[in-house]
């Protein structure tokens, strides 16, 4: 979808404030995409010193740190009622529109969401408003994403993750101040199931959940998941795949698109 359209369309029935509908694709995220232990740190660390933060795009709450005052902000009634019990108070509203004062939060944090706002700039100027310290973004570069295996069995899949994800050029801009962007390592048994997290684990993307809790995947045909499940366990049978790409069943971590990125004033 083009950013134009993404600032126009209604949200749905859901309340999905982005061009995919998580009242349709999201209703067992929170099984598939679970905190990764090294992006928490990660996070941990970026955020530094901050006590309060907003979650913007929260979701389930994946990556909310567990010592902080929490504010998460969440569009889809879907996965707001997968926050586990307990999880910081989440607020119905969109990163375009943050109902918040100025300086509100020590810091922000938007992690798997960026791809979704309907206009990349206003959100990030509503988050740079409302946060007197770091914005933190975990998000995919579009320009690495073609380093994945997945590319060879559904390329359409690749595509459209590219067009979808904004340039890290964009989120500069978009931040001001002092960016700085870090490439983030994938473990092996990465907990947190997008795509690259299986680089090592191809089988387990045979699992439709699986794919389904990756958004891209809600926007490619039937022909093209039957057509991936068909070659994938034809290679995985044959052995080859593990003749092309075997060496990543072992290998400790993939530098793939993932980034973080921290924003100061």
């Amino acid at each position: 979808m083009s950013e134009d359209n993404r600032r126009t369309a209604p949200r749905s029935e859901d309340g999905s404030a982005g061009d995919a509908d998580y009242g349709s694709i999201g209703v067992d995220y929170a099984r598939y995409r679970r905190p990764e232990p090294a992006f928490v740190a990660a996070i941990q660390d970026a955020v530094g010193d901050a006590t309060s933060l907003l979650n913007i795009g929260a979701g389930a709450g994946s990556y909310e740190p567990a010592d902080l005052d929490v504010t998460a902000v969440e569009p889809s009634a879907a996965m707001r009622a997968q926050r586990p019990a307990g999880s910081a108070p989440v607020i119905d509203a969109v990163a375009e529109h943050l109902p918040f004062p100025d300086a509100a939060f020590d810091a922000s944090l938007a992690s798997f969401t960026v791809h979704q706002w309907r206009d990349l700039h206003a959100g990030l100027r509503e988050a740079r408003r409302v946060t007197s310290g770091p914005v933190v973004i975990l998000t995919c570069d579009p320009d690495a994403l073609r380093s994945s295996w997945l590319n060879d069995y559904a390329p359409e899949v690749i595509a459209t993750e590219a067009g979808r994800y904004p340039s890290i050029a964009d989120l500069r801009s978009g931040l001001g101040g002092t960016v700085t962007v870090t490439p983030v390592p994938i473990p092996l048994e990465c907990t947190d199931g997008f795509s690259e997290a299986y680089y090592g684990r191809p089988e387990e993307l045979l699992d439709p959940g699986a794919r389904l809790a990756n958004s891209a995947w809600s926007f490619v045909g039937r022909a093209v998941h039957d057509r991936f499940e068909r070659t994938l366990r034809a290679d995985l049978a044959s052995g080859a795949w593990d003749a092309t790409h075997g060496h990543l069943r072992t290998q400790p971590s993939f530098d793939g698109s993932l980034r973080l990125i921290v924003g100061k004033p």
